[in-house]
């Protein structure tokens, strides 16, 4: 039973990686370049390649050529440009007709070729409509209108761009997932199950362990007597993490902590978490550092300053990196596949391709460890700060250790009421 399950997890993962390979047969059967990046970054669909797309909302906020304010919604990127309200642009490039469709060229005057043009840049037809129905047709017969930037044929503006993304979509199957899982438990614990007998089933047995993980060996000998005011934070982004990380390891799914704006936001929770309940000690230390001669605290003052936001930083930049390498690891291995087949024909492709796909089913196992591993160390960090911050520091000697470590008096284990309420509190 054990072999077949074995077995049964590694077709699993072999199915995944060929889910993962299949954006690039298809880029090399089309004869386009492997972008890599491409694959990694945020967008206005869900890629199914090669079973095709789904393309998310368009929802704008736009400012008219008359001057007004308005909203526009539509059911994708397609519906936007087939609307003649919208035209599309792709990146690098000029006027998107000129691009989807270079084969488009008549045998007008030059006047008429000039007219054309001015008529294409104002959005406008010779009748005054939209000069959008040729380009939008170009763009989606090529499927190059997923990636084209939308631009109102009426010469306005937008100014907000509400469009749901594949990493914002990510992001909230994670957080109903977080949502429903804590509710679960939370109702099993207010029934007694896990208060008054043990927990029940795996996934109470898995949460409970990861909430005592969390409270036991993070916030309370990095935070102090005060952890148990943060652990509902701590607890909410270590699980919110770790299930994002775990969604882009799906086939098809996407890593929303791949992207610098959401490992940003969080990292801001944590800037503000540090500084609003930032004790009197804490701002001391910073503004007029003590224990130090006086005429280097002009120097240290700065530098302090600075810390407040490099620390934010620092976790941002880490969260990102690190689940972004993973990927363009992966990938750029499953692309050696068919760069050797451009190269040097089929055959070196397939003799390439077991080592390629074992590389990548190692990096690929590998990705799970650092699904786990960068929830603990964005928590961890973000604990270590809090700490740092909210401590009271004894003025008659700044000797000896001031760091979160240096506290170790409380009992680890806690008062199972009181975990058990923080459970309810991340519910």
């Amino acid at each position: 039973m054990n072999r077949l399950l074995a077995s049964l997890r590694g077709i699993s993962l072999l199915i995944a990686l060929l889910v993962v390979a299949a954006p690039a047969a298809h880029a090399s059967g089309d004869e386009e370049k492997l972008d890599a990046l491409h694959h990694t970054s945020d967008g206005y669909y869900v890629d199914f390649s090669p079973f095709g797309a789904w393309e998310l909302p368009r929802l704008f906020v736009v400012r008219r050529a008359d001057g007004s304010l308005g909203f526009d919604a539509f059911a994708s990127t397609k519906a936007a440009l087939l609307s003649h309200r919208y035209v599309g642009t792709l990146e690098g490039h000029g006027a998107a007709h000129e691009e989807a469709a270079p084969h488009a060229v008549d045998h007008t005057s030059p006047a008429d070729t000039t007219h054309a043009a001015a008529a294409a840049e104002h959005g406008t037809n010779d009748h005054g409509h939209a000069a959008t129905s040729t380009t939008a047709e170009a763009l989606i017969a090529n499927h190059q209108h997923l990636d084209a930037t939308l631009s109102p044929a009426d010469g306005g503006k937008i100014v907000l761009d509400l469009s749901f993304t594949r990493h914002l979509l990510f992001m909230l199957i994670g957080s109903t997932l977080l949502l429903v899982w804590a509710l679960a438990m939370s109702r099993r614990y207010r029934a007694g199950t896990g208060r008054t007998s043990a927990p029940r089933g795996k996934l109470q047995n898995a949460f409970e362990a990861l909430v005592q993980f969390v409270r036991n060996d993070i916030a309370q000998p990095n935070i102090g007597e005060k952890a148990d005011k943060f652990v509902p934070y701590l607890l909410t982004a270590f699980f919110f993490i770790l299930i994002l990380n775990f969604l882009g390891l799906l086939p098809f799914g996407a890593t929303a902590t791949a992207n610098i704006a959401v490992t940003a936001v969080l990292a801001l929770f944590t800037f503000f978490a540090t500084n609003l309940f930032a004790s009197k000690d804490y701002w001391k230390h910073i503004f007029w550092p003590p224990g130090v001669p006086t005429f280097v605290k002009p120097i240290l003052i700065p530098v302090e300053v600075m810390g407040l936001f490099t620390k934010p930083f620092a976790l941002a930049i880490r969260l990102f990196a690190n689940m972004t390498a993973g990927h363009l690891v992966i990938l750029n291995l499953i692309g050696l596949i068919f760069v050797f087949s451009n190269l040097f024909g089929t055959g070196a492709g397939l003799g390439v391709a077991p080592v390629s796909v074992a590389m990548a089913l190692f990096i690929y196992l590998l990705e799970i460890l650092v699904a786990f591993l960068q929830a603990y160390v964005f928590t961890m960090l973000s604990a270590i700060f809090i700490g740092m911050a909210v401590a009271s520091h004894d003025d008659h000697g700044h000797d000896h250790d001031h760091g979160p470590g240096a506290r170790h008096d409380l009992h680890p284990a806690g008062d199972v009421d009181q975990l058990n309420g923080q459970m309810a509190l991340t519910a």
